[in-house]
């Protein structure tokens, strides 16, 4: 495990102990934070902070029940509001006031809404796999599975249960690579045995909270005037192309980058996906 420039705990405005880390924090330009997707936590992006981290802040994150930070007892509390509230919060702790956006999935959905609450602050994004629209197939599969994972006794079981997972998504992964995929997605108890990092009523929010509230577009449209890459996993059930040509009608400078051999989602560590960062950052300060 990498060590980070910093690693530490913030709290959010209901009393939680949320974890964060900080990578290259003496870098000067627009700090970067990456926000992970629905199950998944920090580590998912432990490779992306330190390729960048000699050219910029990397802030990351686990959202309030996931990884090293504290489980919700009210499971409605597991909403993209909450998360971006407690975004902001963490931003305001580390005194940063504008920021770049790398949002896997749910990561990318809590992008749009940031710069729909504070657009001032939101300097541009990466979305990876993710628009306002989600295909219903995507959703279905999705709701089917999070948090009703049957629990595995070793980590050579995690790891394939990782890959009857995500395996139809990620065709040519190495055991090297399913095994990193494991290690970022479980964590082992006080017994030494692996255990998702993530509370399992996070299924219960996805399956019960219900029809998305107002206009999705109206998020997106708050990135009208903010550079925003948007990385495709080509054979992704969330992301499709009639999604997509939808955004890029609605946002013509939209910097569109497919991802051969992805579905939901890119790993970020692809070729296309670190080309597309780099042009990303090096257009903006």
């Amino acid at each position: 495990m990498t060590e980070a420039t910093n690693a530490g705990y913030f709290t959010s405005h209901d009393g939680l102990k949320l974890y964060y880390r900080d990578f290259g924090a003496d870098q000067a330009g627009t700090p970067v934070i990456c926000l992970p997707g629905l199950t998944r936590n920090s580590r998912d992006f432990e490779d992306l902070a330190n390729y960048l981290s000699d050219r910029r802040r990397v802030i990351t994150t686990d959202f309030r029940g996931r990884g090293f930070s504290e489980y919700d007892a009210n499971w409605e509390n597991y909403h993209p509001l909450t998360y971006v509230q407690d975004t902001w919060t963490l931003l305001d702790h580390l005194g940063i006031h504008e920021i770049l956006v790398v949002g896997t999935s749910l990561g990318g959905l809590c992008a749009m809404v940031m710069a729909t609450t504070q657009k001032d602050r939101v300097a541009g994004v990466v979305m990876n796999d993710i628009g306002p629209e989600i295909n219903p197939a995507g959703i279905a599969r999705i709701q089917e599975y999070t948090g009703r994972i049957p629990p595995v006794e070793s980590w050579d079981e995690a790891v394939d249960q990782a890959r009857t997972i995500y395996g139809a998504w990620l065709p040519g992964l190495s055991d090297d690579d399913w095994q990193k995929m494991a290690w970022r997605a479980y964590r082992a108890d006080d017994s030494g045995v692996p255990r998702l990092d993530m509370d399992a009523n996070i299924g219960e929010a996805v399956r019960k909270v219900g029809a998305q509230k107002g206009d999705p577009w109206a998020l997106f449209d708050a990135l009208a005037e903010k550079p925003v890459t948007l990385l495709w996993g080509v054979m992704s059930d969330i992301l499709t192309k009639d999604i997509i040509d939808k955004m890029s009608a609605r946002k013509p400078d939209l910097n569109v980058v497919a991802v051969p051999n992805r579905g939901h989602v890119p790993l970020l560590d692809e070729p296309e996906c670190t080309v597309a960062i780099d042009a990303f950052l090096e257009s903006v300060a």
